[in-house]
């Protein structure tokens, strides 16, 4: 907060200043030793040997005068919007500090009891009611330091990152090792902050689609191009939506005791899951034998299994999730294409309501059933390179969520109604440690729907195939996971 950063610009003239110097040395170069290799008075193969080294000093000379400008530059940007965010985190500092709060150096805030009348600090202690209220505004205040001093660190980050950049030697084949940068680059990113995010990507997938929502659009548009593949594979994608399990299901896990009867129907349960394997019932299979592993451990939903098996569900996810918001997330990004000049790619991200629902495929229903589904991606707009509209187009996922248990008072029929068992009998499994329930949740492949077009948005997945059998449980992840 006290750093002169005065010493910036004073720095960056000194650069400008540089830059003047090696710009005599070029004209005195030029004129002394380099022309001397182009008159009459000296030919022949040492002339031409000569010349050709001499070229290289002479272009190094102006590349100095090209890096030292760039530096110049990257310095005056520094000062300008460092001292920027550094007014706003005083700024929100001060309006702290006005709302009943005390702030640290260290910016840790607290409540400022010692601002109360005596009558406000006796209700205070007496009031838990007061006593929360503030605390919960001394938390807000903290977490806008935080993003404000946050977007100072990236800033500085910005700074660095921009100066390597400046001063590195863009062409390995100039005749030079390591020599100046003849060609320096402006600042692709808005900022010098989004240049810091851009370039701290969260090792934390959790973590990884906030810092992608938190990034400038042109920001986005940038990445996308450069490191697409890997930042998908990173989880750009993942929704925002955190799914929780509706009900409690069969209650505590292994919180009663086992009887002989417990025995009988793990072994049923057990048989029920083999015999849905062989009748093709694969995904209740595999599902009803995690359960009976008793792990409790998530498990990974083939969402482009799903997809290429129940036409319900995908004309679900077409219909409900990506046809009812595309004309909204078109206009959404088109605004933002727009803001940003119209002449620079933005990426969006988008995400549907989350809806629950059923599964209409005999076998999904019974591996499924009821489940939550919502579609993530982002809108991308880029610009015509002739001026024309720009093109607009949706990558997307397909996330759907459930908890595997079961619903006390209903009964499942297998095998077309030949086998029958309770709920009731399955969760007891689940109360005397024998099977216990878990999460499932799973993505699809990335499918695109271009938002120019009057087609319709399909969302066709590729052939799965149905190699291998429901002992081998990691069957079909390979392209969710």
């Amino acid at each position: 907060m006290s750093t002169d950063l005065s010493t910036l610009t004073a720095a960056a003239g000194e650069w400008e200043e540089m830059a003047t110097r090696f710009h005599t040395m070029e004209e005195r170069y030029e004129k002394g030793v380099h022309g001397v290799s182009l008159g009459d008075s000296w030919i022949g193969l040492s002339a031409s040997a000569a010349n050709a080294r001499f070229t290289v000093t002479l272009k190094e000379l102006q590349g100095a005068q090209k890096e030292a400008r760039a530096v110049a530059r990257v310095l005056r940007d520094a000062h300008r919007q460092l001292t920027d965010l550094r007014n706003r985190l005083k700024a929100i500092r001060d309006d702290a500090v006005k709302a009943g709060m005390r702030v640290s150096d260290q910016g840790a805030v607290a409540f400022d009891t010692g601002r109360l009348t005596q009558v406000e600090h006796t209700a205070y202690l007496h009031d838990p009611g007061f006593q929360q209220t503030a605390h919960t505004r001394a938390n807000e205040w903290a977490e806008k330091l935080v993003e404000a001093v946050k977007a100072l660190t990236d800033a500085d980050d910005g700074v660095r990152l921009a100066l390597d950049a400046a001063v590195l030697d863009s062409d390995p084949m100039d005749g030079t090792f390591n020599g100046f940068n003849r060609n320096p680059q402006e600042n692709p990113y808005p900022s010098l902050e989004e240049a810091g995010k851009a370039a701290n990507i969260p090792k934390d997938r959790s973590a990884v689609a906030q810092w992608w929502r938190d990034l400038d659009p042109v920001t986005r548009g940038i990445l996308l191009r450069e490191r697409g593949e890997e930042l998908r594979g990173a989880g750009i994608l993942d929704p925002r939506y955190r799914w929780k399990s509706p009900d409690s299901g069969s209650g505590p896990f292994d919180a009663e005791d086992p009887t002989p009867r417990d025995l009988w129907l793990h072994a049923q349960a057990l048989g029920i899951a083999t015999a849905g394997d062989v009748i093709g019932q694969t995904g209740a299979s595999r599902n009803m034998l995690h359960y009976l592993r008793g792990t409790g451990a998530t498990l990974d939903l083939d969402v482009d299994r799903m997809l290429a098996d129940d036409s319900g569900f995908r004309s679900d996810i077409e219909n409900d999730h990506v046809a009812v918001n595309q004309d909204s997330w078109r206009r959404q990004a088109l605004a933002e294409f727009h803001g940003a000049g119209g002449d620079r790619t933005v990426v969006v991200p988008v995400e549907s309501r989350t809806r629950h629902t059923n599964l209409v495929d005999d076998e999904w229903f019974r591996a499924v059933g009821a489940h939550a589904q919502n579609v993530s991606g982002y809108v991308t707009v880029v610009p015509d390179t002739h001026g024309g509209p720009p093109k607009v187009s949706l990558d997307y996922q397909v996330n759907v969520w459930d908890r595997y248990n079961w619903d006390p008072g209903k009964s499942t029929p297998f095998a077309d109604g030949l086998i029958s068992i309770s709920d009731d009998d399955m969760g007891r499994l689940h109360k005397v440690g024998f099977a216990q329930e878990f999460d499932m949740k799973g993505s699809s492949s990335t499918h695109q729907h271009d938002l120019d077009s009057p087609t319709p948005p399909t969302t066709t997945p590729e052939d799965q195939g149905r190699e291998g059998t429901r002992g081998d449980v990691s069957r079909g992840e390979e392209k969710n996971r």
